[in-house]
């Protein structure tokens, strides 16, 4: 969260709005200044708010926050080059969410190497019931030089709960 950051001024000091009698007041000016540091970071964050909506752009700590917003859990310890790029594709990655394609791009995103993902295809229905089953999906993701924990837990949070996967790195 932002706070107070002493390098950054208020462009609108309280002072000078007060009426001219009241800014020569030494207390009042003192009491004003001191609000001025309180304001300062949210006039700087307005002013900028455009940037702080950028992926490309947004200091690092917002990141999560921003990735939040396109309805994207992203993992802290991914490098911040990651992390600006799955936040810049969240929209394109989740118009394919649940299909091979869109999980290799996510997690070519998130890890930043070259991912080969690989399902059981097909789909079975009848319209009749029947206790027939279609044959067992699984799911394999190949990730050479990826993070084990980091794939395993971007797959498990990306596939339907009912695939198994297996993860290759």
């Amino acid at each position: 969260m932002r706070g107070a950051v002493p390098e950054i001024a208020n462009p609108f000091p309280i002072t000078a709005f007060l009426p001219a009698v009241l800014q020569e007041d030494p207390l009042l000016a003192r009491l004003t200044e001191g609000l001025d540091d309180v304001l300062s970071p949210a006039i700087a964050v307005l002013d900028c708010l455009d940037a702080y909506l950028d992926p490309a752009l947004t200091p690092p700590d917002f990141l999560g926050w921003l990735g939040g917003w396109v309805g994207l859990d992203l993992p802290a310890d991914l490098p911040v080059a990651h992390r600006r790029a799955a936040v810049a594709a969240a929209a394109r990655l989740h118009r394919r969410r649940g299909t091979v394609s869109g999980l290799r791009d996510l997690l070519a995103a998130l890890t930043g190497v070259e991912v080969t993902v690989a399902d059981s295809g097909g789909v079975a229905w009848s319209t009749t019931p029947t206790d027939d089953q279609a044959a067992e999906p699984w799911l394999r993701v190949r990730a050479p030089g990826a993070d084990p924990a980091l794939v395993t837990a971007i797959v498990d949070a990306a596939k339907p709960a009912h695939v198994p996967h297996t993860v290759e790195t």
